[in-house]
């Protein structure tokens, strides 16, 4: 009888998620070409736009300050999808039934997926900055300003991985979670993270503009630049927090339907 009684002791719920946050943590590990890509890719496109275009769009030479903001958004956005392939492999490969049948809150390995996607995207920005500076970048900002734009960057890979991770749980495949996950990452290209908003057609302005990754490189590029921050930092940061809270929402309330039913 105590033998039983000790079986079914549930995990605490810090002992769940640090087992797997580290089983996440290690399949970022063994698929080590997938976060080479997540970095190369914005580092390419860096190289592409401050050597290939800038003299084109800034005659000054000074593009490399004004493209990096956008830049980081953009390898923070493209490393946190694949969030939603990784939580879609697990609710279609059988893995779920195994957890459910633990002494275990399975909701855990999703929240697993995200702490690991945003320590996994931290590092990520953190490689794209030191190139960004070896290619010429030069940040005026100061250390409370360096705090509080990183502090900026990890509120935004954390809303948006959280957003792929309910899109993982919607998909009925992994292939489609990818492809729903990509339509995404066109968002900085309708932003002012390669020209400003000015320079769009009339129409497509207000969509620049108001959208949710405008306010955030506009925020991290006058910490990092010295500009002006004070009519977007408060957009920027509202737009992650809700983000946030809407796809926390919308994930767990479809991994409990679609896990429940199993």
């Amino acid at each position: 009888m105590r033998a039983t009684a000790s079986n079914s002791k549930t995990a605490s719920l810090a002992v769940t998620q640090t087992v797997f946050i580290g089983r996440s943590l290690r399949h970022s590990i063994r698929n080590a070409e997938a976060m080479i890509t997540a970095m190369m890719l914005p580092i390419m496109l860096m190289l592409l736009f401050t050597y290939v275009f800038g003299g084109a769009l800034d005659p000054s030479g000074q593009y490399v300050d004004y493209v990096v903001p956008g830049i980081i958004l953009l390898c923070a956005g493209f490393g946190s999808s694949s969030t939603a392939v990784d939580v879609s492999q697990d609710m279609t490969n059988g893995i779920i039934d195994r957890f459910r049948t633990m002494p275990i809150q399975s909701i855990s390995v999703i929240t697993g997926h995200v702490v690991a996607s945003l320590a996994r995207n931290m590092l990520a920005t953190f490689v794209v900055i030191a190139v960004a500076l070896l290619v010429g970048f030069r940040p005026s900002a100061g250390l409370l300003d360096w705090i509080l734009a990183i502090g900026l960057i990890a509120l935004f890979i954390f809303a948006f991985t959280w957003l792929y991770a309910a899109i993982g749980l919607v998909a009925g495949s992994p292939a489609a979670a990818g492809s729903y996950g990509f339509a995404l990452l066109f968002l900085p290209y309708l932003s002012s993270a390669f020209v400003p908003t000015e320079t769009m057609p009339t129409w497509l302005q207000g969509i620049a503009s108001y959208q949710p990754i405008t306010p955030v490189i506009e925020s991290i590029r006058g910490l990092l630049t010295g500009g002006s921050v004070q009519d977007h930092i408060g957009w920027a940061i509202g737009w992650c927090l809700f983000i946030l809270v809407a796809s926390m929402v919308w994930g767990m309330w479809t991994f409990k339907r679609r896990a429940g039913r199993r």
